[in-house]
């Protein structure tokens, strides 16, 4: 498929810091604590978990995360797992369903491989101690959206996601070849001069300071970037850091314009935007407006089990009609016990006065999922020497543009496990020398004016909503472009000693590379709906777009 490169105009500013870049030399010594891993994995949901599993195999593992070990996305997800092992179902049929919701863009050879990896290393999740919800003799498969078959697999019902992590992280716990290292915030990733690869990050710890780790091979498995947006599922971890380090360190990223909305994420206020499972409309549950009208046949025959793109899209116009800011989602007429088969959804409106089993859940489409990422192949490598991307943070063209419901688990269990084996072979095979180093760095004079960063933040925020939400337009892409090239004149000059600047920094960095992507696509595709250019064009744009990271610092004067 031929590629097009989206490139801004002006080079993406490194991260000022108190090491500025981050570049090998013999020359100095600088006197932080250092150690030496095998493999340092960024991240601990289930893509970055089952990467640590496979490449403990072969050699000494670090699992470094900025937070609580199960503060991820894996552990916030009702929906489960699809794996198309049932009943007259197969992976070939789950990859044709897949390449269909991707309007397109699915690289074929990567869904029909991930489709038919995850048939394989199911028995692996079993063996670490995932239970899966059955039925009768045989596992409780379940539809969603955009499936044409129920195949997806479930833990204890809507938890799915929360017992998943948890089996994870209890076995690898376990693994003597492998060290957890939570609350570790990476600054950067290092990398030799000229291209010449990762070698470890600095980490940075609120209690014991700065400290380098030096590995063999580096995996990114930071999640996604929801937190760019004003209104997300996401865990407030999700803050695009994997993308930006990985920009930095020369990589290449591709289809950054594609971010997913879900359709139904509770609408109350003071709740936080947990969304409702898709697993609720593949039961049954329907759409409806304020005054009870069901919507959805209007836009599509499949209903509520239209690929998530179309919900999105069809609640925006529902709610452009009624002035409303909700739609309501109504389980109250299902053939089944729904605080049973929904134990967490039932908690948490329970929280909010609502009973989902006599009351209608208020819902609004939010940023959910990050469809683009750090480009890699099937084994997960990017095209920066030793460095690797895992899950959301990642992208090999599997979802396309728009990804299907419950393939995320699936994608992060498959490509887990394929990085760890493809980290296992290299290691084998590579008997170099690989001691500590030295680096040299130099402290930047920057500016540090007073700054309110939450403020900042929010701003930043409420700007990516409404540029880069459901709809897009060019002037107001181009509006906010600028707003961010304005910012950056003294956000990412800044010097910073803590972990909210530096988040700041990478959202900042990636908002901007998502706005240039956007703007470079001048057709609507999937999540991607530019009102100023509506229509599908396969003519000029059945390509991925490309931006190439930044691997040396450039003196922007």
């Amino acid at each position: 498929m031929a590629e097009a490169t989206a490139r801004s105009d002006d080079s993406a500013g490194p991260l000022k810091n108190p090491i500025g870049r981050r570049y090998l030399s013999e020359l100095n010594t600088f006197e932080i604590p250092q150690r030496l891993t095998d493999v340092l994995v960024i991240g601990s949901g289930i893509a970055g978990l089952v990467a640590a599993i496979v490449a403990s195999r072969s050699g000494k593992v670090l699992v470094v995360t900025k937070g609580e070990l199960d503060a991820t996305a894996t552990n916030m997800a009702q929906g489960g797992i699809a794996i198309a092992n049932g009943p007259g179902d197969s992976s070939e049929e789950h990859a044709r369903d897949t390449i269909r919701t991707g309007h397109g863009l699915s690289e074929e050879e990567v869904v029909r491989t991930i489709c038919r990896g995850g048939v394989e290393r199911q028995p692996d999740l079993e063996e670490w101690g995932v239970r899966f919800d059955r039925k009768g003799d045989g596992f409780d498969r379940h539809l969603e959206g955009g499936h044409s078959r129920a195949r997806v697999l479930h833990v204890y019902g809507d938890q799915s996601g929360r017992y998943i992590q948890k089996a994870l992280l209890d076995y690898v716990s376990s693994l003597s070849n492998v060290k957890l290292l939570p609350r570790h915030f990476v600054v950067d990733l290092i990398s030799r001069r000229h291209g010449g690869g990762c070698i470890g990050a600095l980490l940075m710890d609120e209690h014991k300071g700065k400290e380098i780790i030096w590995a063999r091979k580096t995996v990114l498995a930071t999640g996604g970037a929801g937190q760019i947006f004003r209104e997300t599922t996401n865990p407030v971890t999700a803050s695009g850091d994997g993308l930006a380090m990985a920009f930095r360190a020369g990589a290449m990223l591709t289809d950054l314009e594609f971010v997913q909305f879900h359709p139904t994420t509770l609408y109350v206020a003071g709740a936080i935007r947990a969304l409702i499972s898709e697993a609720a409309r593949g039961e049954g549950a329907i759409l409806e407006t304020k005054d009870g009208r069901r919507f959805m046949t209007d836009y599509d025959p499949a209903g509520e089990l239209a690929p998530r793109d179309i919900v999105s899209r069809s609640i925006v116009s529902e709610l452009k009609k009624t002035g409303d800011t909700c739609v309501y989602l109504d389980m109250t007429k299902l053939n089944i016990d729904v605080k049973q088969r929904f134990p967490q959804i039932a908690e948490l409106c329970s929280m909010f006065a609502i009973d989902i089993s006599r009351d209608r859940i208020p819902v609004r489409p939010s940023a959910h999922y990050f469809i683009g990422g750090i480009k890699t192949n099937l084994n997960g490598a990017t095209s920066a020497p030793n460095l690797y991307a895992v899950g959301e943070c990642a992208c090999l063209g599997f979802h396309g543009t728009n990804r299907l419901a419950s393939n995320s688990l699936l994608e992060g269990l498959v490509m887990g496990w394929r990085a760890g084996e493809a980290i296992g072979r290299e290691l084998a095979s590579d008997n170099g020398d690989f001691s500590s180093r030295a680096i040299e760095f130099r402290i930047i004079d920057a500016p540090k004016p007073p700054i309110i960063l939450s403020d900042v933040e929010n701003s930043l925020r409420a700007l990516m909503w409404r540029a880069m939400g459901i709809e897009r337009d060019g002037e107001v892409l181009h509006e906010a472009l600028e707003n961010i090239r304005f910012w950056r004149q003294y956000i990412e000059r800044m010097e910073f000693d803590a972990p909210d600047g530096w988040r700041l920094q990478n959202m900042m960095l990636v908002a901007r590379l998502m706005l240039v992507s956007a703007l470079a696509r001048t057709e609507s595709r999937g999540v991607h709906y530019r009102t100023d250019f509506p229509e599908q064009d396969d003519a000029n744009w059945k390509r991925h777009t490309e931006i190439i990271g930044v691997p040396e610092e450039k003196d922007e004067g």
